[in-house]
């Protein structure tokens, strides 16, 4: 998988006490290797993680690897990005966007963690 800087990567084994337990909001990119919007997400991720990591924990997992997570999930397309809170999804965002529409989409869900 195309990690991105400063990001932490989630699998099946640990996804519910990385995401479903986690005190922060969660954003999880499902993402692939064989995906070219994926890796275009990838800066924007990192400079997502490096500005919000206070109020917002960003994660990836990758969908060939953690099949249980992704079925649960109904992921069908990548990159999906799914944001938890209270070990909740509150808010599903599927394909690649820019940092500030991400931004955007992210203030919505979350009005009161990112402002």
């Amino acid at each position: 998988m195309i990690k991105a800087a400063g990001v932490a990567e989630v699998t099946d084994a640990d996804f519910a006490a990385e995401v479903i337990g986690a005190e922060l909001p969660v954003l999880v990119e499902f993402t692939a290797d064989w995906c070219p919007p994926c890796r275009q997400m990838g800066p924007v991720l990192t400079a997502l993680a490096a500005q919000e990591g206070e109020r917002l924990k960003v994660v990836q997992l990758d969908v060939d690897t953690n099949p249980e997570t992704t079925n649960a999930y109904r992921v069908l397309s990548m990159p999906t990005f799914m944001v938890f809170r209270g070990g909740e999804p509150v808010r599903s965002m599927v394909g690649a966007r820019s940092g500030r529409r991400l931004r955007e989409e992210l203030a919505d869900a979350l009005p009161d963690v990112l402002d």
